[in-house]
């Protein structure tokens, strides 16, 4: 396929710029299974096939119920095998891989069951059957993760040289992981010093983080947040029409509290698209509520992560004008490529751009917001350098982890579970505030470009329209100088 591609004909630049973005897409995917090889090394690639897919039938609403029904069974049904494959395939593979798959599969397991509740009927149990296939399968898999039958010394890093591999072809960046780790320790710096400003400027007498921690006491009650977050994201949306930021494409937005039968897989808040060719355009914000079983210690500490002060960056990030406006936005796109085809530099960079210009313009009401939009960014900057050094520096994950705790401030609990995320995806967490840059670098070019004529909401609409592609690519599709200081 890579070779037809580079020998097709294609007309004009912007052709051009979409088989390169399919190009780097092809080369990325074969470099995975030649030099990665995560279908031997990590059994997370197999659980992510097979329980995705399920996953998204419960949400999905533009299909009938005999559909659902059907594709359910289906997919049960052929899980067994795949799981087979898997168990005869893995070898050598890292614990911390490991580690993680045990836990997928357990929730694998629950996803199973929910699967089975919302979908099987008396008259007919062959999803029933189906599922209880599955299940078995699921946990011989765990048992043998957990024996440690294919637990090896393979090291999760998957090195400089296939790191940056990642960083040209997945991402179109012309800069390596060394140039990147100088990046984020500099950014790191940075922002640490704008959150000693702001802290000052509350008159706040002590640390920026414990003036963080002091804040985090002031958040809706459990029965108070859908509506919280419902009304930042109805905020975000007519400030971004009020001041002609972007162009709002077909698809609302529903804040909704996570159904019950997704509890288990969302225990804080999740986006969900509408898939990009599905009749329903509707997206869907998911916040789950504390467990009312649960300790008044273990309901505040969820709720904590949901303070007043920082529902305004997330509704932004996730909604208007952030993920929800710029998936849409793809989708609408007459290029498959650019419907299909998407980068994290992008997206995830797109998005965090945001948090930025929208205060830029305005959007922050208070300095305690402007102060938690500033902790996600340094949260964001902290990952550059773990990310590089987990793959590339040797950084172990316990240093990792550490990183996170003492720079991003982050609670234990959660630097472990992110450090996990890391080692299984390579070059995906620095594109945050990578792509962060990249994006305001493409408008200071921009604004040079056009003189006079330029305007924010006419940038934005240039950018959008090449959907989720690398941000490199799009600066070569409209003729801007992508260059770094």
């Amino acid at each position: 396929m890579s070779g037809a591609l580079e020998e097709a004909t294609v007309d004009g630049l912007q052709d051009e710029v979409d088989r390169t973005a399919l190009l780097g897409e092809i080369r990325v995917q074969i470099n995975r299974f030649v030099i990665e090889k995560p279908h031997q090394k990590n059994p997370q690639f197999w659980l992510d096939h097979v329980l995705e897919g399920l996953y998204l039938l419960l949400v999905r609403t533009d299909r009938s119920e005999k559909h659902l029904v059907s594709a359910a069974t289906d997919r049960l049904r052929d899980l067994p095998r795949v799981l087979s494959e898997a168990k005869e395939t893995l070898e050598d593979c890292p614990q911390i891989l490991v580690d993680t798959a045990i836990k997928t599969a357990a929730g694998g397991e629950e996803l199973v069951r929910l699967v089975s509740d919302r979908f099987s009927s008396s008259e007919d149990d062959e999803l029933g059957a189906a599922a209880e296939e599955a299940l078995s399968a699921l946990g011989d898999l765990s048992s043998m993760l957990s024996e440690g039958v294919v637990t090896g010394n393979a090291e999760f890093a998957i090195g400089e040289e296939a790191f940056n591999f990642r960083l040209h072809y997945e991402h179109a960046l012309n800069r390596t992981a060394p140039e990147l780790w100088r990046y984020g320790l500099s950014l790191i710096d940075e922002v640490e010093g704008e959150l000693e400003e702001i802290a000052r400027a509350t008159k706040f007498a002590g640390h920026w983080s414990d003036l963080v921690s002091e804040l985090r006491e002031e958040h809706p009650a459990a029965e108070e947040l859908v509506d919280a977050y419902a009304s930042e994201m109805r905020r975000a949306m007519e400030f971004v029409v009020a001041n002609d930021i972007a162009l709002i494409p077909d698809g609302r937005l529903d804040v909704v509290e996570t159904p019950g039968f997704l509890r288990p897989l969302v225990p804080y808040a999740a986006y969900q698209p509408p898939g990009a060719c599905s009749a329903e355009r509707t997206g869907l914000f998911y916040v789950s509520m504390p467990d009312a079983a649960a300790s008044d210690e273990d309901q505040d500490r969820m709720l904590r992560d949901h303070c007043y002060h920082e529902l305004a960056s997330t509704a932004l990030h996730e909604g208007y004008p952030g993920h929800h406006l710029q998936i849409l936005t793809a989708q609408q796109q007459s290029s498959d490529v650019r419907k299909f085809i998407s980068s994290p530099i992008t997206v995830e960079g797109w998005a965090l751009y945001c948090e930025d210009m929208m205060g830029e313009q305005g959007f922050y009401s208070t300095i305690e917001q402007q102060l938690f939009q500033r902790v996600q960014l340094l949260w964001r900057a902290v990952r550059i350098v773990v990310d590089v050094g987990l793959h590339t520096r040797g950084m172990s994950v316990e240093e990792a982890e550490q990183m996170l705790v003492e720079r991003a401030k982050l609670e234990r609990s959660n630097a472990e579970a992110e450090v996990r995320r890391y080692c299984n995806a390579p070059a995906y967490q620095l594109c945050y505030a990578v792509g962060r840059r990249d994006f305001k670098l493409l408008r200071e070019a921009y604004m040079q470009q056009q003189g006079s004529d330029y305007s924010l909401g006419a940038f934005h609409k240039a950018v959008l329209g090449y959907g989720g592609i690398p941000t490199s690519l799009i600066a070569w599709g409209l003729g801007l100088d992508l260059t770094y200081g």
